[in-house]
């Protein structure tokens, strides 16, 4: 345990090349206490002043961002030398870890559970790209890393987008340096990988390629390279999903391969129109959603992680004050199983 300002930090959950992510406890006036995930930038790294810079961005932006699937950050600042920001803490699997362990367990994702996941990751990107600053200026939020990676889903059947590090919004401080790729590349559009301007219909499109893959259990843009992977997202090499899964309903290939069109006059103009069409789906062929249903799936698939980070939490709560003194960061336990989600 250590302390950093009016946080108790408990355990780390990730580690990353630009901040490390600790399971926290904040200390309310009459125990109103919370507990969340600190987000550090690495003391390294605070040493650069371009990644402070893009730290801060980020931090900026997801201060803003206040909706049911976006992680919700609830505070940026800097004690000492360290920058950090204060996260919604979930703890679940992301997409990444619930396609690889479905098909461990030889399972396929039900489709009424793909379109659930799918239009909320798309309401959430939608809120994003629609959000103004305090006058009502846009702020023309583009997120450049949809991924399974960067959406969370709760035990509870909560579904969360993260991560905007690399967003791209008209008011940043620091600017992208031309002809750097910034993002993963299976997950890029097509005018991402030429380094051409992107706006929400790259999220569209990033948001289509999670969309087939939950739908398969497979990659979409398998490859053996960097360059390999790119090829293919430039040069739009894309199969419908019913040739991986013959069973998938058409109208949903339909919406998928919409979502994927690499001519952005074919490709649904926003990500509210992606919402729209799958909700439609929805209510059509299986009726209203339910998160129950899904966090059901989430907890089969997950048990012995659910029950690891239900004790995690439980010691966590046993904290019922700060200790007197601060002391600096360093490094902790090793990071839990994969499926600690982290906010």
């Amino acid at each position: 345990m250590m302390r950093l300002g009016n946080y108790l930090l408990l355990d780390r959950l990730n580690q990353g090349g630009m901040a490390d992510v600790y399971l926290a406890k904040s200390f309310g006036y009459h125990g109103a206490d919370q507990i969340l995930a600190l987000k550090c930038i690495r003391p390294e790294i605070a040493e650069d002043p371009v990644f402070v810079r893009m730290f801060i961005d980020e931090a900026k932006l997801a201060v803003l961002l206040v909706h049911a699937n976006i992680a919700q950050t609830y505070e940026f600042g800097r004690i000492g030398s360290t920058y950090f920001m204060a996260l919604e803490y979930l703890s679940g699997c992301n997409v990444r870890e619930l396609i690889e362990r479905a098909r461990l367990r030889g399972e396929s994702i039900p489709e009424p559970l793909v379109l659930h996941i799918m239009a909320k990751v798309s309401e959430g990107l939608d809120y994003a790209h629609r959000k103004t600053d305090p006058t009502g200026v846009p702020l023309n939020i583009v997120h450049r890393d949809v991924s399974p990676q960067n959406v969370l889903i709760s035990f509870n059947g909560d579904v969360k987008v993260i991560d905007f590090g690399i967003a791209k919004a008209a008011n940043q401080v620091s600017r992208s340096q031309a002809g750097v790729l910034k993002g993963k590349y299976g997950y890029m559009s097509p005018e991402q990988v030429r380094g051409l301007p992107v706006d929400a219909r790259s999220d569209v499109f990033a948001a289509g390629v999670v969309f087939w893959e939950l739908l398969t259990g497979e990659r979409l843009f398998p490859g053996g390279s960097d360059f390999s992977v790119l090829e293919k997202v430039r040069h739009g090499e894309i199969y419908p999903p019913s040739l991986v899964s013959p069973t998938l309903t058409p109208e949903v290939e339909a919406v998928v391969m919409q979502a994927l069109a690499r001519d952005l006059d074919q490709r649904c103009a926003s990500a509210s129109d992606l919402h729209d069409a799958i909700v439609a789906l929805i209510l059509a062929k299986y009726g209203p959603p339910s998160a129950r249903d899904l966090a059901a799936l989430v907890q089969r698939l997950f048990d012995k992680e659910q029950q690891a980070a239900q004790k995690m939490l439980d010691e966590a709560r046993r904290h019922s004050e700060l200790p007197a003194e601060a002391v600096p960061l360093a490094p902790l336990s090793a990071p839990p199983s994969p499926a600690e989600a982290r906010g």
